[in-house]
């Protein structure tokens, strides 16, 4: 593997995106940093190669350490296209939210998968003269999200399996009217950033799970104090060891990638309408991570 510079990169399959207080991983023995440089980009922060329940991983600051990079100034292409170069199979993510229903309370983990997404991001690979439209009903991977779910459970952690995350733009919080809304809707969380990674990893087939880390009731909620960072960070700091044994354990027993119940690994297969001839070869070498093994 090389980045569009031809500089050798190291064969990862696990990939882990930390969000909102998760800067590092507790036990994540560092091998190296390594940036990258992709077609679309350069990533968050530089990609930090180790080794975690003794398995390669690659761990990113989806905001970048210091967390200086706003969700919507985020360049999910360029985060997502750098695990693919680096060989990651799997992803990992970790994130905030918002809680939009009583039961799922704040320090609880929701293991979304199905998303809303009210954005207007660069959510594709694809364009500039080749045309995909890959299936996107079941948005992440069961195999990874059973995973987890078991682990979550054996480490007696308030966990949930499934529900539906509604992706805004942000930076700012709701409003009362929109947080009533979407409730109505019946989504259960409300986030910054998951669908958009979800989006691009199955374009990348990459199998990918979101572990949502409940921080407050967003504003819709009467008995309970408005939502403001002081919060956020208040709650995100409680969750954190929870995530990091989470992520850990689940590292630790996560088997070879097979089909299974999984199709991430073919999810461009057949999606491609443009006649590989009309491609222009400038895009093909852009996206030869997404699909050469389809068009060459």
């Amino acid at each position: 593997m090389t980045d569009k510079n031809n500089k050798k990169l190291p064969l990862v399959e696990i990939g882990i995106i930390g969000g909102t207080g998760l800067y590092q991983i507790d036990g994540l023995k560092v091998l190296e940093e390594i940036d990258v440089d992709t077609p679309f980009g350069k990533p968050s922060d530089s990609f930090v190669i180790g080794m975690l329940a003794e398995k390669k991983v690659a761990f990113l600051s989806r905001h970048g350490r210091g967390h200086h990079i706003l969700p919507l100034e985020i360049n999910y292409q360029a985060n997502i296209y750098g695990f693919k170069m680096l060989g990651v199979e799997r992803i990992l993510s970790v994130n905030s939210v918002g809680s939009l229903k009583e039961e799922i309370r704040p320090q609880d983990i929701v293991l979304s998968d199905q998303f809303y997404d009210r954005t207007r991001r660069k959510n594709t690979f694809f364009g500039n003269g080749a045309v995909a439209h890959v299936s996107f009903a079941q948005p992440v991977c069961p195999d990874l999200s059973e995973i987890l779910y078991k682990v979550g459970q054996d480490l007696g952690l308030r966990i949930h399996s499934g529900g539906t995350y509604i992706c805004i733009e942000g930076p700012s919080f709701s409003t009362k009217a929109e947080s009533n809304i979407y409730r109505s809707w019946g989504c259960d969380v409300i986030g910054m950033t998951s669908v958009t990674e979800a989006k691009l990893s199955r374009e990348a087939e990459i199998c990918y799970a979101t572990m949502s880390l409940v921080t407050d009731y967003d504003v819709w909620h009467e008995d309970e104090e408005t939502v403001s960072v002081d919060m956020i960070l208040e709650n995100m700091a409680k969750n954190l060891d929870k995530a990091k044994a989470l992520i850990k354990k689940t590292v630790s027993l996560l088997p070879e990638r097979d089909t299974g119940k999984c199709d991430c690994m073919f999810a461009v297969k057949n999606c491609i309408v443009t006649k590989a001839d009309l491609i222009p070869q400038e895009t093909k070498e852009k996206l030869r991570y997404i699909i050469g093994k389809y068009i060459t």
